[in-house]
């Protein structure tokens, strides 16, 4: 009789037992499909309006307040105003990380020529009192609407995360100041310090639905460097009597060259490219000036100081060598930091990642030479990581493999992502990352 009873007493254990297991809570570690397809409505009204009425750097004033208002219909804490037109939108659950997701706003001075039904017909003046046409041509109307979208699922799952998120849009990205204004004025001391800060950028070669990642270095440092070189001006029937800028001008791009190909470690990527060259009036006069405008990108910090010194070194030497009546005038100004993704953390990231969207539809792509002020970020301590989500068609993106016909990228005044499963890819990306690291474990 007793055996009985310890016995049922040890079967009433177990039935418990599994009766606590069926209820345990389990991990929310990405939305479902049905999930992103109930908000998506609300995402692609949001990209579109975003689309039609894109607005340049310095100016998001209308594309903050859109922003601020759901996010303040969210029950977000939202402040507005930071670092010029940045918006800080802050939801706290308990304890736990503080985790920072990063979306900008601001779009380019470039005419839309997608022919789509929703294309930009914006046309402003510019802050150098010219008018100039405007379209989100590097997809930050995808950015700001997956943030969005992410914002949303977040809000309406509290319960299945803790911690504080603060979700940021920050202005004028495209001229990389934007992430420094923003923390100037506050960001990590007014709000809570983030422990880690994540982003996504969407991608001009990879297909709709696909999402890349690197570890490290991912995106370059960029400084414009604007050199002018004077010489003595005459007639071109007689050079003799003259110190010609355009031949010191021709040299010395040359030179600049030898830089990259011969001063620097070839396993250091770097570029010094001479956009434009502007000098004379007329065919038969030599001017007094000519005027070079540079990109200079690099990875490291040492190459970086090292290229620009040897501009300068060259563009003398190059102004010496001619006879220069004096020597060259060099401007330089730092676009943004290198973009640097901590390892471990896009280790970890991208296993979260692999695990909801697929082996197939997570890849590692190679470091660029294009700038992001994300970088400031990592800069001030944060651990962060960028993501590259695919926005080519799938039909597209084959077709261009299989003939080599090259795709528009971002810049392009053709670029125009296959907006449903880019901005489903990005939501679901986002969320998955913010619950990795926020997402309560069973």
């Amino acid at each position: 009789m007793k055996r009985r009873s310890v016995a049922l007493f040890g079967s009433c254990l177990l039935m418990a037992a599994g009766a606590a297991a069926q209820t345990k809570p389990t991990a929310w570690t990405a939305p479902s499909a049905e999930q992103v397809n109930a908000i998506y409505p609300d995402v692609e009204t949001l990209y579109l309006d975003l689309h039609r009425n894109p607005e340049l750097s310095l100016h998001e004033q209308q594309t903050a307040a859109k922003l601020a208002e759901r996010m303040k219909a969210l029950g977000y804490e939202v402040t507005t105003g930071v670092g010029g037109t940045g918006v800080v939108a802050v939801l706290r659950n308990g304890r736990g990380p503080t985790v920072l997701l990063r979306t900008d706003m601001d779009a380019l001075p470039v005419e839309e020529k997608t022919g789509l039904p929703y294309a930009s017909q914006i046309r402003v003046k510019s802050d150098s009192g010219t008018t100039v046409p405007v379209m989100h041509a590097c997809g930050h109307d995808v950015h700001m609407s997956s943030w969005f979208g992410t914002a949303k699922l977040m809000a309406t799952n509290r319960q299945r995360w803790h911690g504080t998120l603060i979700l940021i849009s920050l202005p004028a990205e495209e001229i990389g100041s934007g992430a420094a204004a923003m923390l100037k004025d506050g960001l990590f001391t007014r709000f809570p310090k983030p422990d880690f800060a994540l982003a996504i950028h969407d991608d001009a070669s990879l297909p709709a639905g696909q999402v890349g990642y690197t570890p490290g270095y991912t995106m370059a440092s960029s400084d414009s460097v604007d050199i002018t070189i004077f010489g003595r001006g005459g007639h071109g029937a007689e050079p003799q009597n003259t110190v010609d800028p355009i031949v010191i001008a021709a040299r010395t791009v040359l030179a600049l060259q030898t830089i990259v190909s011969r001063e620097n470690n070839p396993r250091d990527p770097a570029v010094i490219t001479v956009g434009t060259i502007h000098g004379g009036t007329k065919n038969n006069i030599i001017p007094d000036e000519v005027k070079l405008q540079l990109t200079v990108r690099s990875y490291k910090p040492e190459v970086r100081k090292h290229l620009l010194a040897s501009i300068e070194r060259v563009a003398r030497g190059e102004a010496l060598a001619g006879g220069a009546p004096r020597e060259p005038l060099v401007k330089i100004e730092p676009a943004a930091n290198a973009t640097y993704n901590d390892p471990e953390l896009t280790k970890r990231l991208a296993t979260a990642l692999r695990n909801t969207l697929g082996q197939a539809n997570l890849v590692e792509v190679v470091p660029r030479m294009v700038f992001e002020d994300f970088s400031e970020f990592s800069l001030a301590g944060v651990p962060s990581v960028i993501f590259w989500v695919g926005g080519v068609e799938r039909a597209k993106f084959t077709a261009a493999q299989q003939s080599g016909t090259p795709l528009p990228g971002l810049h392009s005044l053709l670029w125009a992502p296959d907006r449903e499963p880019t901005l489903k890819t990005a939501i679901t990306a986002e969320t998955a990352e913010l619950l990795e690291l926020l997402g309560a474990r069973p």
